[in-house]
């Protein structure tokens, strides 16, 4: 998403509260170092999970071991809801991110996000990229997923400020 269209929802924000920028926002995501991604069970329960994310050209990106729950709840249903924030009352910005997930399998996307991971990881995490998936030493093969925004919330907490970041028609 660039460029989106922001609101402030006053409904529930403090009364001289500021829509929190797309900068802002999108700061948040390219420096969180957990987030949460919510899929939802083929029975319609929701799976809630922590894993580390990559922001990258208008997209969260995330992985998963084919075998896992939530790639399994992937193939049934799409939607997803991943957030990130601080876990702090009157301080920071919290960030909802709703959309689709879909499944990266061109080796220069797959590419460009190993480097992604390893640079803002400072080469903790290490992919080779092979057969759409990425490999390492340590584990097999992960699915990679991307999830393209239909909607971005943010929470600024200390002056309440609830923002709407939609992608532009």
């Amino acid at each position: 998403m660039n460029d989106p269209v922001t609101t402030l929802d006053t409904r529930f924000s403090a009364p001289d509260a500021e829509p929190t920028s797309w900068q802002a926002t999108q700061e948040v995501l390219e420096n969180a170092q957990i987030s949460w991604l919510t899929t939802v069970r083929a029975d319609g329960r929701p799976h809630v999970t922590p894993l580390v994310a990559v922001w990258l050209d208008g997209a969260l990106h995330f992985t998963t071991g084919p075998e896992e729950q939530k790639a399994v709840n992937l193939t049934a249903n799409p939607n997803v809801v991943l957030t990130t924030g601080r876990d702090t009352w009157d301080e920071g910005v919290d960030v909802v991110v709703e959309g689709p997930a879909y499944r990266v399998t061109d080796s220069a996307a797959l590419e460009r996000l190993a480097a992604a991971w390893r640079t803002k990881w400072d080469g903790q995490w290490v992919y080779e990229v092979g057969d759409g998936v990425f490999r390492n030493d340590d584990a097999g093969p992960a699915l990679v997923f991307a999830v393209e925004p239909t909607k971005v919330l943010a929470f600024t907490k200390g002056t309440y400020a609830q923002t709407r970041h939609t992608p532009r028609a």
